[in-house]
């Protein structure tokens, strides 16, 4: 994956409104340019891996905070993968309000549990915002606890992919 630069006043606007700057990227560039769906799914599919990536070298140092927040952002792109490949509601929702906030990722892995019948999803995602609030935010799972959660996510990632494939 390429890295493109952004002035660090500009990121730190965009954080400090409490948006993520990719994320933001990738809604508004795919709605600005028309992108094909399928685009948008793949590029998301992209950083899941890449975040999984960044979490299993986090683990690997022994830093719960950074492993943690890396494994929640892996859970949401595969969401929000799902979401824009089976076009749920709160794929519309995202878009209308410029950004996915916890509650919308939380509500489309259960609609997209129901709607596909798979409850990894909602699994795999309930994991994710576990790691985020105790092992990014509260900084109170041991590199221990959070390395038990890894294995969830590598199996959301890699049903997400067969799921995207179908």
């Amino acid at each position: 994956m390429e890295y493109v630069a952004v002035p660090k006043g500009l990121y730190e606007k965009v954080e400090e409104k409490g948006f993520d700057l990719v994320d933001l990227l990738l809604l508004s560039l795919s709605e600005r340019l028309e992108l094909d769906p399928g685009d948008e799914v793949s590029f998301r599919l992209e950083l899941a891996e890449r975040y999984l990536e960044e979490a299993r070298m986090y683990v690997e140092r022994g830093d719960p905070v950074q492993s943690s927040e890396r494994m929640y952002k892996v859970a949401g792109e595969c969401v929000k993968a799902l979401a824009v490949k089976f076009n749920t509601p709160e794929v519309h929702e995202a878009r209308r309000e410029g950004r996915w906030w916890a509650k919308l990722l939380s509500r489309a892995a259960k609609t997209l549990s129901l709607k596909l019948e798979e409850p990894l999803i909602n699994i795999g995602w309930s994991v994710a915002y576990d790691l985020h609030v105790w092992g990014f935010h509260e900084a109170v799972l041991g590199i221990e606890h959070v390395k038990l959660s890894l294995p969830h996510i590598e199996r959301l990632l890699e049903r997400t992919r067969e799921l995207l494939s179908s």
